[in-house]
């Protein structure tokens, strides 16, 4: 499920980096474009990383490895969206994060000086990054508290009803996500043990809230919404 806003975004996008490949490689030397399967790495946690990603089709996952061995999956990233180095100096700064995709991908890569000479230049594309990276905060701040003041049955439809927002396509029961994911990844979203999570997806699926094969979840946010009283 796509907003008129994303739409839109999505196809500013598309247009500045389809128009003249060649001119915008003079205008900033670094940008390339590139494609890999799924499972790579477009940088590590504890990476120096300088360089900006820009996602031009595909999924990225976001997570952070913690001191204890778990990992937490911060966030999911989808087409328009930006991730890498946000700051000048990279070079003696390790990053706390670790990009990877979730299938095949297609993005931008640029360095962190000519993608900030971009945003100087392309103001009503340089808005458009602000406006994603500020809804990313609100996600991440919105899981947060909801890690810390909801049960996990709550979490788990918080964040399929979030899934549905961002990656649902309708279908006759509701949203068929186009994303592959499966429970153990869910469970990171959702920031629980497999095990729990695997339990309430099948008593979901039991009341016909949700179906899912190997290969997709079938969201029905009708009946989510009603479990939940919202």
């Amino acid at each position: 499920m796509q907003s008129i806003a994303h739409d839109a975004k999505s196809k500013l996008i598309r247009e500045f980096f389809e128009r003249d490949m060649n001119q915008l490689q003079k205008d900033y030397p670094s940008i390339v474009e590139i494609n890999v399967p799924k499972k790579t790495f477009l940088y590590r946690q504890g990476d120096y990383c300088s360089n900006l990603f820009w996602i031009k089709s595909g999924i990225v996952k976001l997570s952070h490895l913690t001191e204890q061995g778990s990992e937490i999956t911060i966030d999911l990233l989808k087409r328009g969206d930006v991730t890498g180095c946000f700051q000048n100096n990279s070079a003696d700064q390790e990053i706390d994060e670790t990009a990877q995709t979730l299938g095949e991908v297609n993005y931008y890569r640029i360095a962190y000086g000519d993608f900030k000479a971009m945003m100087s230049h392309q103001a009503e594309l340089a808005w458009y990054v602000i406006e994603d990276m500020y809804a990313r905060r609100q996600r991440v701040e919105r899981k947060l508290r909801t890690i810390l003041t909801q049960p996990v049955e709550v979490r788990v439809i918080n964040t399929l009803l979030e899934l549905a927002e961002m990656f649902g396509i309708r279908c006759t029961h509701g949203y068929t996500l186009e994303i592959h994911l499966t429970q153990q990844e869910v469970a990171d979203l959702v920031g629980a043990s497999r095990s729990v999570v695997s339990t309430i997806l099948n008593d979901f699926r039991n009341r016909g809230m949700l179906d899912y094969t190997r290969d997709q979840i079938c969201i029905n946010d009708a009946a989510l919404h009603d479990f939940c009283g919202f």
